[in-house]
């Protein structure tokens, strides 16, 4: 349920209703809109007399949300989310370019990489430090060691580090050390993982499961809002279907539709949706155009002996040729980067 305020409440109205609210047991999540105020109210709202609080001072109207997702919906905060990290915004018009390799290998590699996406547009720095994978006999990445040479790309070019953490074992150390937390789609539904970052003020970039559906994705983003952190990012990676030529299938129409639901920023995975290199163009430059908030490319200076995803990475001068074509793209779209 949402009450929409009138536009000349004043917050001593906002508040009588908010009262009310939690001496029934609910909690209030309150957004200023362009031009009202719009109380939200999390938890079992069945019992509430809607006749009754119609007659608060400054209470307009009484809409039901009848999605499960409460604090990511767009009824509860019509305005679209803008995620600053370190200056860098996402979300709103804002596009948030992260780029480089599917893992960190050794410290030359990391800060080459690194200092090329840069020259070419990139904002952040993408890299793997912890890597699942399938097999457990593949490269599993240089867990923190990986994330010390982050850490030194980033004191070398100063983009923001994105990278994955899998398991609650480390939050500490990436909270201290990243500044975006990635989140798999492996790990979408860990719902402790999910509950200790809604912990933590730190940016998370929330990937598609698999085979999970928008309405789960959202719900996976609803724990993490629902511990306090607001700042979240999803990013659609492409979808497990019956077809097999491609690594997965990109949901390009995912993108409007969570805009429609959500307030929340989404960006787009081409590297992974697509699985080869030859793909990833044209479907970043398709999801900037159905209008995704930023993209996430795996850009590597040697794909064919890359320890992981070689076959989806492309190479540092490929990246820079697209980032010229996201650049006009955005420019048409009314963005920036």
């Amino acid at each position: 349920m949402i009450i929409v305020m009138d536009p000349n409440a004043s917050m001593e109205d906002i508040n009588k209703v908010s009262s009310c609210l939690e001496l029934n047991g609910l909690r209030v999540n309150l957004s200023k809109g362009d031009s009202h105020m719009i109380v939200g109210v999390i938890g079992d709202a069945s019992k509430l007399d809607s006749n009754k609080l119609l007659r608060f001072d400054g209470v307009q109207k009484i809409v039901k949300v009848e999605e499960p997702f409460k604090k990511a919906n767009r009824l509860f905060k019509p305005d679209d989310t803008i995620v600053d990290v370190n200056g860098m915004k996402i979300g709103g018009g804002n596009l948030g370019i992260m780029a480089g390799p599917c893992s960190v290998e050794s410290e030359e590699q990391i800060i080459e990489i690194a200092k090329d996406v840069k020259a070419s547009g990139a904002n952040f720095l993408r890299g793997g430090a912890f890597k699942p994978r399938t097999s457990p006999y593949s490269f599993q990445g240089l867990e923190l060691d990986g994330l010390k040479l982050l850490k030194k790309a980033k004191e070398v070019t100063g983009l923001p580090i994105v990278t994955e953490l899998m398991s609650t074992d480390y939050i500490d150390e990436f909270v201290e050390n990243v500044d975006v937390i990635q989140i798999g789609a492996r790990n979408m539904q860990n719902f402790d993982l999910l509950k200790q970052l809604g912990k933590t003020d730190k940016p998370v970039l929330l990937k598609r499961g698999l085979s999970s559906t928008i309405e789960e994705w959202l719900m996976s983003a609803e724990y993490i809002m629902a511990g306090g952190n607001e700042n979240v990012i999803l990013c659609e990676r492409g979808i497990r279907t019956f077809e097999t030529y491609t690594r997965n299938t990109l949901d390009l129409s995912a993108i409007p539709v969570v805009k429609k639901l959500s307030h929340l920023p989404v960006i787009v995975d081409p590297s992974h949706a697509a699985g080869y290199w030859y793909l990833v163009e044209p479907l970043a430059k398709a999801a900037i155009m159905a209008g995704a908030d930023g993209l996430m490319i795996e850009v590597h200076n040697d794909p064919k002996n890359a320890l992981s995803d070689g076959q989806q990475s492309i190479k540092p001068e490929n990246f820079h040729d697209l980032m010229k074509k996201i650049k006009k793209i955005a420019e048409f779209e009314g963005k920036t980067i």
